[in-house]
């Protein structure tokens, strides 16, 4: 088959999750002898045009514009539309599978695809379908419709009333509508989206559980002295609405009760961090914070291996957050949040704990429970790691989906 993913980023300019299990499964389908090409955007001139990058034929569009424009131009963003057509009219692909494209691809080219192909596919990793950013929990609840109001205040002077009205008449030209998980397509389904199907995302296990060197994770430690420390790994961009507060102060109140507590917080620092900075004075944890720069994939292996556990508390609905299973391959317990995704690959008391990240002295106890039982936290993390081997491989996540290509592509 002829298969073209279209999605808003693409390494390796940038790496996002989606863009790199994206770049993981195009990579995998060239193994078993499909043509693979990519559509992404830029936003930065020099790096627009054509170019071959590991076996993939990649088209870069530059588009950048003010964000407040977003609502508008992710409809339909007249930068990208014409160069789009012209260039699923070249190639001819059998199928066209769109991840992330809210920001710059928009949802109009779904409908040029399907006038060109025989399936289109959207992965959706996110509420961006339905809202203009995180979605918070209302009463303790995540599964609610969102109503105007909520989107006016996450949107304020952004909103667009036509913006939903326009998502759901381009998603009528997608064949298959894929979520990463079952809370995704819960709260997709209850503000009014259906035709979906739920496939986990996947990952080569051997990479992460493997894949990293004792000589690297030894380098690791060295580095941002962790010899003798008992470690929490924090991954993934650091915010209020990722928890960033909670786990800051769980981590102090594990410093009362216990000796040689460090957090790492692996990530670029951003306007957050500067807010942190101040609450991490305030709790006098100023030597149990350790901040990394954004760590590659080596380095991250690294990290995941070289802590005693992984914590990833989200006040927002975080649909499935693919760290998790990083984390669980590489053996280690692992504190997810209830909100969103999470509760389907952490089994409670198994894997690890889910907590409700508001309950700052709760998620403090589980941390302590499993720095001060590392035989626990040993058995947590071994089934961890048998429930990721068995449910979320890469192999199992591929073949779902080449199976709804195959579907579409032999169809007359």
């Amino acid at each position: 088959m002829k298969i073209l993913f279209a999605l808003d980023d693409f390494p390796p300019v940038t790496y996002t999750s989606a863009s790199t299990l994206t770049y993981n499964f195009a990579k995998e389908l060239l193994k078993r002898g499909h043509e693979v090409f990519v559509i992404t955007s830029v936003q930065d001139k020099s790096k627009q045009g054509e170019e071959e990058y590991e076996g993939l034929k990649i088209f870069r569009i530059y588009s950048k514009y003010n964000i407040r424009w977003k609502a508008y131009l992710s409809i339909c963003n007249p930068h990208i539309v014409f160069k789009f057509s012209r260039i699923i009219k070249r190639i001819q692909p059998d199928i066209v599978h769109f991840h992330h494209i809210h920001r710059y691809l928009s949802y109009c080219c779904l409908k040029i695809a399907k006038k060109h192909v025989r399936g289109v596919f959207l992965t959706v990793h996110d509420v961006m379908l339905v809202h203009y950013g995180k979605l918070m929990p209302k009463n303790g609840n995540i599964y609610y419709e969102i109503s105007i109001l909520d989107q006016i205040k996450e949107a304020r002077k952004r909103y667009n009333p036509f913006r939903n009205i326009a998502v759901r008449h381009y998603l009528r030209y997608t064949d298959k509508i894929f979520t990463v998980s079952n809370s995704l397509k819960k709260v997709l389904e209850i503000n009014g989206i259906k035709n979906i199907e739920t496939i986990y995302n996947g990952i080569n296990i051997d990479d992460w559980g493997r894949g990293t060197s004792r000589e690297k994770i030894e380098e690791f430690k060295i580095k941002y002295n962790l010899k003798n420390k008992r470690t929490v790994l924090f991954g993934g961009r650091l915010s209020g609405a990722k928890g960033g507060d909670q786990i800051l102060k769980a981590i102090a109140l594990a410093k009362e009760r216990l000796k040689n507590v460090v957090l790492i917080i692996a990530g670029e620092k951003n306007q957050y961090t500067e807010k942190a900075g101040k609450l991490i004075k305030e709790l006098n944890i100023e030597e149990n914070v350790i901040f990394t720069h954004r760590l590659d994939k080596e380095d991250l292996g690294a990290a995941y291996n070289a802590s005693d556990l992984f914590v990833l508390p989200s006040l927002c609905f975080d649909s499935f957050p693919t760290m998790i299973l990083e984390a669980m391959a590489c053996r280690k317990p692992v504190i997810g949040t209830c909100f969103g995704g999470s509760n389907e690959i952490i089994i409670d008391n198994i894997t690890g704990y889910l907590v409700n990240p508001n309950n700052v002295d709760l998620m403090s106890e589980k941390i302590i429970d499993l720095l001060k039982n590392p035989q626990k936290a040993k058995q947590f993390g071994e089934a961890g790691y048998n429930r990721a081997k068995e449910k979320f491989s890469f192999f199992d996540h591929s073949e779902e989906i080449l199976k709804w290509y195959l579907k579409f592509a032999s169809s007359d």
